[in-house]
């Protein structure tokens, strides 16, 4: 019912940016969190940064400083604004939200995106 689409993975050099985004769409009443996470070759998912419905953001420690997530509420969308990127960013990322499809009767679903392919190499 509800589905993430994601923009903005590409090939970038190390040094350079690139700008995620995700928009969900569908059966939506609100959404709470929301998040990205990664998965590089040979290793297991992790998170990369999460924004509450509040606007609290969390980082990884390999990231911080030089990502920053973002959400506008009115678009169902959430924002990762890479920078400085290093070939240890290249990875899968996927799109997280926790999204209320309704409150009566409540019903909260958690939500992935099919994943954007960062490259990151000169």
């Amino acid at each position: 019912q509800v589905q993430l689409v994601e923009s903005g993975g590409g090939l970038v050099q190390p040094g350079g940016s690139l700008r995620l985004s995700c928009a969900a769409s569908g059966s939506i009443f609100s959404i709470n969190a929301m998040g990205w996470y990664r998965q590089a070759p040979g290793k297991e998912r992790e998170l990369v940064a999460t924004i509450t419905s509040g606007a609290n953001t969390n980082y990884a420690d390999s990231v911080k400083g030089r990502f920053t997530i973002s959400r506008d509420n009115a678009k169902n969308t959430v924002y990762l604004q890479m920078n400085s990127l290093k070939s240890d960013d290249t990875a899968v990322y996927y799109c997280n939200m926790m999204v209320f499809t309704s409150r009566e009767p409540y019903r909260l679903r958690e939500i992935w995106g099919r994943g954007t392919l960062v490259t990151v190499s000169s």
